[in-house]
């Protein structure tokens, strides 16, 4: 059984924008938010513990990445990630960390954490994996383990509440999920409704071309099909990999390369449109 879960958010600069704490009611943890501008200023104690981090970032090859680390100092180990930037020994480029810490967390404990992060960031597939190391074999008591993998549960919790879906699993389709097709400007795309949007299936097919008003009025839509083709979810006008969208209009704009109204779009095996479908 699920019981409900009190999330407090604290903007500590006055913006969401800015340094976010969070921290879930009944448990010692808690998350931080920060800015790679602002790791050389921050002066707060609970961002100086032992902890471990998520870097939001691109990869050598452009696709969206996320690297999970540790450090016995967070604030410390993000400014060397900073200086070894400047000197090029790092691939890749963050704008933002999502840091985690604990109440008694030690080298054995936050070495766990990462190479778990770091085994469910690939598993959930939302993101490549940037991390190239983890201990994989820490050695630790029954209770310690139980211990963390519930400051992992937390973790997740927090992560999501702050918008990122990094750990959430990629929905999977059941027995009674219905399909929907988009054959919009000749798009040839086969997706399913989730809680958090819409999930197009690999294998779908883009329109080969946008229309002009598309890339003068598409905005995030047009910015984002370009972003797919780059990091190459979409490679040669097909997607490589499930990819799910914050609403079904941002899948069909996608796809059909002009602005598109997912409701109407979006059809059945029996020609109802996605609208249709939802009003029962």
């Amino acid at each position: 059984m699920n019981y409900g879960k009190s999330v407090e958010l604290y903007l500590a600069d006055g913006s969401a924008e800015g340094l976010v704490i969070a921290e879930l009611a009944n448990w010692n943890g808690k998350a931080i938010k920060i800015n790679r501008a602002d790791v050389a200023t921050c002066e707060r104690e609970d961002f100086q513990g032992a902890g471990v981090y998520f870097l939001f970032c691109e990869g050598e090859d452009g696709a969206e990445g996320l690297y999970v680390g540790e450090a016995e100092n967070v604030r410390e180990r993000l400014r060397q990630h900073i200086r070894d930037a400047k000197s090029g020994k790092e691939p890749y480029y963050w704008n933002f960390a999502v840091c985690f810490f604990g109440r008694d967390l030690n080298k054995t404990l936050i070495r766990y954490l990462e190479h778990r992060f770091n085994e469910i960031v690939g598993a959930c597939g939302r993101c490549k994996p940037l991390t190239k190391k983890t201990y994989s074999n820490t050695v630790m008591k029954e209770w310690q383990r139980a211990a963390m993998e519930e400051f992992i549960e937390n973790a997740s919790i927090l992560m999501n509440a702050l918008g990122y879906r990094v750990l959430v699993p990629k929905p999977q389709p059941t027995d009674t999920t219905e399909y929907f097709f988009c054959k919009a400007s000749g798009a040839d795309a086969k997706g399913f409704a989730t809680n958090a949007g819409f999930l197009v299936l690999k294998g779908s097919r883009t329109s080969e071309k946008t229309v002009a008003s598309f890339e003068r009025h598409g905005g995030a839509y047009f910015q984002l099909r370009g972003e797919l083709e780059a990091n190459g979810t979409i490679k040669k006008h097909v997607f490589t990999r499930d990819y799910e969208f914050r609403s079904p209009s941002a899948a069909s704009s996608v796809l059909s390369g002009r602005v598109s109204n997912g409701l109407i779009d979006w059809l059945s095996s029996t020609g109802r449109t996605l609208r249709e479908n939802m009003e029962g």
